[in-house]
């Protein structure tokens, strides 16, 4: 395991080398999830692509640190190890809270990013209603109270029938995120926007959602879309809002394909 301190927040990242001629992948989690969603995307790409992971504060094995959280919290905490890892120009995929990162830290540091996948995700998520709602029931009853309604959410009908043993280690992998780096991060989506920010990105963009995503549904992920000059808008068949966890090849695919597309000379 590999951990760092970023401005006295301990991270949990891990980092898979790859060649020296391809862009870094870099990826960024969801809420109430840790980097361990993204494993059969990784395993997909290791060898093709250096790629580097993390929790990102609050969640999985990294501090929580002092919450609430703002957005600019966790991108710094994103900002802190890319350049402890000295990555320029990397492809950042973000899923939900995490392609929110990603779009901060384009608008900060856009030197580090050559292009944005932007999974399952928006310029603005929820309202300020929802978002207190949320945080006051987890401070109360824990995320277990939550954790079967984020669940359909999350996942398809399908998964939820055919898949039931691995339903339950996501059920447990949510439960077990600490309630205070997930009401932080709740916080932090909650006072996040993102709409002007969006139409100045200049580099290329995909934008990507599950057909069934119940989190950050198709027609919010499809006005992101619009607002991001020349971004490309793709959909998941049989996916909710966890596409790296229900449909791995798929993402992949659209990853490569993305990668592939890159204008030349910058790596």
């Amino acid at each position: 395991m590999q951990f760092i301190d970023i401005g006295g927040v301990t991270l949990h990242y891990q980092l898979i080398g790859g060649p020296a001629d391809k862009p870094v992948i870099v990826f960024a989690n969801s809420l109430g999830t840790d980097f361990r969603i993204w494993r059969d995307v990784i395993v997909r790409l290791a060898g093709d692509f250096p790629v580097v992971t993390y929790d990102k504060r609050g969640h999985g094995l990294s501090d929580v640190g002092a919450a609430p959280y703002s957005m600019d919290d966790h991108v710094g905490d994103l900002e802190g190890l890319l350049d402890h890892l000295k990555v320029k120009n990397a492809i950042v995929c973000g899923l939900s809270v995490g392609g929110l990162i990603a779009q901060g830290l384009y608008a900060r540091r856009p030197d580090l990013v050559r292009g944005l996948i932007l999974c399952d995700t928006a310029h603005k998520i929820g309202t300020t209603e929802s978002w207190n709602a949320r945080i006051a029931t987890v401070e109360k009853d824990g995320i277990a109270s939550i954790a079967d309604g984020v669940l359909k959410l999350w996942f398809t009908p399908e998964f939820h029938a055919k898949r039931g043993t691995d339903l339950a280690g996501y059920r447990n992998m949510l439960a077990r995120q600490p309630v205070e780096g997930y009401a932080g991060t709740c916080a932090a989506l909650r006072d996040a926007d993102y709409t002007e920010a969006a139409k100045a990105i200049a580099v290329p963009t995909l934008c990507v959602v599950g057909d069934q995503d119940g989190s950050t549904p198709l027609a919010l992920v499809r006005s992101m879309a619009d607002l991001i000059p020349g971004s490309r808008f793709k959909i998941i068949d049989g996916a909710g809002h966890i596409p790296c966890v229900e449909q791995p090849e798929a993402l992949v695919e659209l990853i490569r394909r993305f990668i592939a597309r890159l204008p030349s000379g910058v790596n």
